[in-house]
């Protein structure tokens, strides 16, 4: 018997939803420009990315890479392949701590070096974000006092978690730079276009039926236009 050879794959993963337990989970090609794998989905778990690779396998894909928005769990369970964290998720995660606008000079200048993630590599990053740090230390550490309680909170919370979000990622955001023969992207964004375009269709057609709707996203995500 011949041995049938896998597919290989860099799988770019995300979930779009329509409501609170309304959504999809997608698994696109970015090499091929399609999308591999979608189902329907109430809640973004980890097991709905497990059963996702496990169809996908089972299928005669081999994943070589993931691209992926920093799920809690996704790195171990995806810790055989290189796992690339998307840079447009790392910036709204930093945009929803810092918005986009920071009064603070620490946040303005933290807000700065990611928005510059695209152009710089894994050393320069690591260095300004540590020069950073080195700068702003003693600020981040500043604390307040609630009168009433009397306990203690950091003063900058939410510059706290932009920072800690970052060193957390920092491993996984220059992934792409590593492995240039897997040509990986270093965002989720091919699925992003998609995913607003869905979203502005359910929002045009939002009273119709929910068989009619699985329909007209099906037909989008298998890549082909459908009239309504």
């Amino acid at each position: 018997m011949t041995a049938v050879r896998a597919v290989e794959v860099v799988a770019v993963m995300d979930c779009v939803f329509f409501g609170r337990t309304n959504g999809y989970l997608v698994v696109r090609d970015p090499h091929r420009k399609c999308n591999i794998y979608w189902i329907e989905i109430q809640h973004e778990t980890l097991d709905e990315y497990r059963n996702a690779r496990d169809k996908l396998e089972s299928l005669g894909f081999k994943i070589t890479a993931v691209v992926a928005d920093g799920k809690p769990g996704l790195k171990p369970l995806f810790g055989d392949v290189p796992i690339q964290m998307c840079h447009f998720h790392q910036k709204a995660i930093i945009i929803r701590y810092l918005t986009s606008r920071p009064r603070l000079q620490a946040g303005i200048e933290l807000r700065s070096l990611v928005h510059n993630l695209g152009q710089l590599d894994e050393q320069s990053f690591t260095e300004k974000l540590q020069t950073w740090y080195c700068k702003w230390s003693a600020f981040l550490s500043e604390r307040s006092v609630n009168p009433d309680t009397g306990k203690w909170h950091y003063t900058h919370k939410r510059l706290r978690s932009a920072y800690k979000s970052l060193k957390k990622h920092r491993p996984y955001l220059y992934t792409y730079q590593k492995y240039p023969n897997l040509a990986i992207p270093n965002t989720t964004n091919g699925l992003e276009g998609s995913f607003a375009y869905l979203k502005e269709l359910i929002r045009v057609h939002r009273g119709i039926k929910n068989d009619l709707k699985r329909k007209i996203i099906d037909s989008i995500l298998q890549n082909r236009p459908t009239k309504t």
